[in-house]
């Protein structure tokens, strides 16, 4: 017969179906199998044939062979995806023989979605009976089936544990990853399971970090060091697999090997900087002071090169706060704060250090640390005590050189002899007034208030004689008070003051008002500072004037004598409306003319009764304007602009109302000023991206400005060179690349630490240039040095010892009669042969060479 199957073609196949079916019909049931059979073995996918077949081995029971070609059938259903059927000829087989486990799951397949509760049962019936058998590879596969329908813990955990025992560790690692997730997830304690999951892979990291978190949390550090170590070391470990790792360091205590992977991390997420912190301050507890420090040097670096000391100086103050006092840690807060022109917290880290090292006997550091806190600020309160501490303990000769610098403090304090007070009272006021106007320029104001205070005690109503002093009191907003006295009469003026009756009891509250006048200035004019382009300043003013003065309306215009306005900002009280920009203009522009033609100050109290005021009386009519007060602004003997107060209520504007708005009209326009020299250098792109000064170019156009600024304010000028070698040498010893790279360092550290209102130039390609506004030449000087330290941490190549520069200074002839141009001339080659003569001296010299005649700047 297989030589007929093997010959049976398709015509052949269908001839031998039609005589099957015709037996069938004469009744000839086993002739009509036989054929059905032949047809099968030729045709075995004919799912009709093996049917009838099938049927016809159960009608003449031939049981076996039915199963056989129902079981067939069966699984080519499956494969078709033929679920009905399938399902049909499942259900026939079982009424004969109990299948096969593997067809029972395959029927589980087909009820997986219709009848998911039933394909469970089908699921665990097998699992039980090969279970029962001793069949664990085959139970496995069946249980596998029960987890795809039900994951409880279990049947995770029945999973878990016979795969284990099957060692397929990879499947139960799996099996008691989840369980510890489940459990974690509801509360519970994960941990047992995190361990017999990393028993089975403990190559797998996501086991690897749950584990090792769960041994962290458990106190057990050194086991979790156990399980991460391998893992970080080798490939490439996941942020989330490092950050537990260096925990587990940490809580080892192994915080030197923590160390670079939080600064990796740090790097990597700069949000993480607390951490490095954090860090920092476990050094410190652990008494490692050298690796605090090393960090914290790390940080400082870090936010040198993205120009923000300010945030590390806060995290560095804030740690150090909560921590232990090192003095290591001290000592390197101590030099940033010095280097950051940041006196005050520089004058107290030095006093931490004072009272640390006296209390470990170290009384030669702590001289050391008194005298630099003596030399930022002599006037500090309890130096006499900290003197005396000293007393003994160190050499004679040192204690009179500290000593030393509190002679003229304690001599101005006790009261010197009458021979002596007009020259010693002298000295020490000028002493703390040159202080107390450098703190104010540097933005320092309580630390300003302090020594304006300290003058008070100790030169009581000086300011009624002395006009410097009393612009100090008015610029630093401080009202000197003098208790169980009347009130100085103040200073004569060349107008002929009002009679004023005695009963009246309007005076005090007017003195005292015009006291507080003064004290707005301050205040105003920082905001004013603070703005970045011209609208923000006028608004500002217009703003802060307006609220100040309680006036209806506060007008600041920009305009030209004859020429339209060019800008103008108004601010409204909350009862008035905002006014039509044509009429405020017409005002503006009347009122301004008219302020210039009567000498630079108008002021009227009833606006209907100004005969000058009639062509735009209608237009304050309609602005209820009863009173105003208008004053120019001039930049120079030019007219810039307004700035205009108009009040609904008839407002007696005093003059001291006058003198104040005087004051802070000139720091409008000098605001205004400094919001153009801002955008000139943001416009013309002057900026080194990669040394952060400002290039060479612009030298010239930026102190021009910067001397017409300071002219204006009568404050002075400094301009320092520094060459840090002869540019052929250098390039010849380090080659041009090293140089350039150490210049581009040296630039970015001065650009970070120089103050906002300085300009710092590449000059040359070995030779920086520093304008210092609002400097004097002994200012400057001290600039000079403080730059000179930062350089300690420069080196150049193959090269020890610190990079040192030799420096010229020259203070500008700052003159309102001198011709800026001339001015800037003169000062620059003033600098420059101050340098050359540094140059001739030796490296590191400082030479400031002042103005041989005044009248050199207009030669």
């Amino acid at each position: 017969m297989a030589d007929t199957v093997k010959r049976m073609d398709r015509a052949e196949i269908t001839k031998r179906v039609e005589r099957a079916e015709k037996l069938l019909q004469k009744g000839k049931t086993a002739e009509a199998l036989e054929d059905y059979l032949q047809v099968l073995a030729a045709e075995p996918g004919n799912d009709t044939v093996c049917q009838m077949a099938a049927d016809l081995c159960l009608s003449l029971q031939r049981i076996p062979q039915a199963v056989k070609l129902l079981g067939d059938l069966f699984e080519r259903q499956i494969e078709a995806g033929d679920a009905t059927r399938a399902s049909l000829t499942y259900k026939k087989l079982t009424r004969f023989v109990t299948p096969t486990w593997d067809q029972k799951l395959r029927f589980g397949e087909l009820l997986e979605k219709s009848h998911p509760k039933q394909a469970l049962e089908t699921y665990e019936n097998v699992f039980q009976e090969l279970t029962k058998q001793g069949r664990k590879p085959d139970s496995l596969t069946a249980l596998k089936r029960v987890l795809t329908l039900d994951s409880s813990e279990k049947n995770l955990q029945r999973l878990g544990e016979l795969s284990s025992e099957l060692k397929e560790n990879k499947a139960a690692a799996a099996a008691f990853l989840k369980l510890a997730q489940i459990t974690q997830a509801a509360g519970g304690a994960a941990g047992p399971w995190m361990e017999r999951a990393y028993a089975e892979d403990p190559a797998d990291p996501q086991i690897a970090l749950g584990y090792s978190k769960n041994l962290v949390e458990q106190g057990q550090a050194g086991a979790a060091i156990f399980v991460l170590e391998a893992l970080v070391k080798d490939g490439s470990p996941s942020e989330e697999l490092r950050d537990t790792y260096a925990k587990a360091l940490v809580a080892a205590n192994r915080l030197s090997d923590a160390e670079p992977i939080l600064w990796q991390l740090f790097e990597e997420n700069p949000s993480r900087v607390q951490e490095v912190a954090n860090l920092i301050g476990l050094f410190i507890n652990a008494e490692q002071d050298a690796e605090a420090v090393a960090l914290g040097k790390k940080l400082e670096q870090y936010h040198r090169r993205k120009g923000d000391r300010r945030a590390f100086l806060a995290i560095i103050q804030e740690v150090t706060g909560r921590h232990r006092a090192s003095p290591e840690m001290l000592e390197f807060m101590g030099e940033q704060f010095n280097a950051s022109n940041r006196e005050s917290d520089y004058c107290q880290t030095l006093l931490k250090l004072f009272d640390l090292y006296c209390s470990v006997g170290n009384y030669a550091k702590a001289a050391d640390s008194l005298d630099r806190a003596a030399e930022v600020d002599v006037y500090e309160s309890g130096h006499q005590k900290r003197l005396e501490m000293l007393r003994g303990k160190i050499d004679d000769n040192r204690f009179k050189v500290i000593a030393s610098r509190f002679s003229s403090m304690a001599e101005a304090a006790s009261g010197p002899a009458p021979g002596q007070e007009k020259m010693l009272g002298a000295a020490a006021l000028q002493d703390l007034m040159l202080q107390a106007e450098i703190l104010v320029q540097y933005g320092m104001r309580s630390k300003a208030v302090e020594r304006l205070q300290r003058i008070q005690e100790l030169f009581p109503r000086e300011e009624e004689r002395n006009p410097d002093l009393r612009q100090l009191y008015m610029t630093a907003g401080l009202n000197p008070q003098y208790a169980g006295s009347a009130p100085a009469p103040p200073l004569a003026s060349s107008a002929p003051a009002e009679p004023r009756t005695p009963q009246s009891g309007a005076a005090p509250s007017s003195e005292a008002a015009d006291v507080s006048s003064f004290a707005r200035v301050a205040e105003i004019t920082r905001k004013l500072y603070r703005q970045s382009n011209a609208d923000a300043v006028m608004l500002t003013a217009a703003k802060e004037i307006g609220s100040q003065w309680k006036v209806s309306r506060c007008v600041v215009a920009m305009r030209k004598p004859g020429l339209h306005t060019t800008s103008v900002k108004e601010y409204c009280s909350e009862t008035s409306k905002a006014a039509d920009v044509r009429v405020l203009e017409k005002i503006a522009t009347t009122v301004h003319d008219l302020a210039i033609n009567r000498g630079g100050t108008l002021t009227i109290a009833d606006t209907q009764a100004g005969a000058d005021l009639h062509p735009i009386r209608q237009a304050l009519s309609q602005m209820a304007v009863t009173s105003l007060l208008a004053l120019p602004l001039s930049d120079g003997a030019e007219h810039v602009g307004l700035l205009l107060l108009m009040d609904s209520r008839p407002h007696p504007w005093g003059s001291n109302d006058v003198m104040v708005l005087k004051t802070i009209s000139d720091q409008i326009v000098i605001a205004l000023n400094n919001a153009g020299l801002r955008r000139l250098v943001k416009n013309l792109s002057v900026t080194d991206e990669q040394s952060g000064l400002l290039k060479r170019a612009s030298y010239l156009d930026l102190l021009m400005a910067e001397t017409r600024r300071n002219a204006q304010q009568s404050t002075p000028l400094t301009v320092l060179l520094m060459q840090f070698g002869e540019k052929a040498a250098m390039v010849k010893e380090f080659g041009e690349s090293a140089v350039e790279a150490v210049m581009q360092q040296i630039g970015q550290l001065f650009a970070a630490n120089i103050r906002q209102n300085d300009l710092a130039f590449r000059y040359e390609t070995t030779t920086i240039a520093i304008v210092l506004g609002e400097t004097p030449e002994k200012e400057g000087v001290m600039a000079a040095e403080k730059l000179q330290r930062l350089l300690a941490q420069v080196r150049m190549p193959e090269k020890q010892e610190p990079v040192h520069f030799s420096a010229g200074l020259a203070e500008a002839v700052v003159r309102g009669e001198y011709d800026p141009v001339d001015i800037v001339t003169e000062v620059i080659n003033r600098a420059e042969h101050a340098l050359q003569t540094a140059n001739s001296q030796g490296a590191g010299k400082i030479v400031a060479l002042a103005a041989a005649l005044t009248a050199a700047a207009v030669a």
